[in-house]
């Protein structure tokens, strides 16, 4: 099963509670989700999918050795996975993620020129962030 988008922008959530986006903080020694998602996609844009995003972030938060992650990789991917829209970044931090067209992703702030570029093109399909409260 492809847990990956193509030609994609996933917007920042409608219940997004910043007007424009913000860096995550770490709490504590453990990094949380958001944070692991911020430094995987911010530091290499356009160098991982989004199962490579989602099964690193798995990976740290359970401390999975380097020569278990193949076979917990599949494992990980044999049940169904959220998506990035349930991604803290676009749910509370105000990041839009840009999914180009071999599936590889970068962040872009709400209320930059490129999020709002990304958000007009009528040559990406278009995605919200889940909300965080029901409507």
């Amino acid at each position: 099963m492809e847990h990956n988008y193509y030609n994609t922008f996933i917007e920042v959530a409608e219940d997004c509670p910043v007007p424009a986006a913000e860096v995550p903080a770490r709490k504590g020694d453990k990094p949380t989700i958001a944070v692991i998602h911020f430094e995987l996609i911010s530091e290499h844009p356009y160098e991982f999918t989004q199962e490579d995003i989602l099964f690193e972030t798995y990976a740290r938060t359970h401390d999975i050795p380097d020569d278990q992650r193949a076979a917990e990789r599949e494992k990980f991917f044999a049940k169904g996975q959220p998506c990035l829209r349930t991604s803290p970044l676009c749910k509370r931090y105000g990041w839009g993620f840009h999914h180009d067209e071999e599936g590889r992703v970068a962040l872009y702030p709400r209320g930059s020129a490129a999020y709002e570029q990304f958000a007009s093109t009528d040559t990406l399909k278009h995605l919200k962030g889940m909300r965080s409260k029901r409507a």
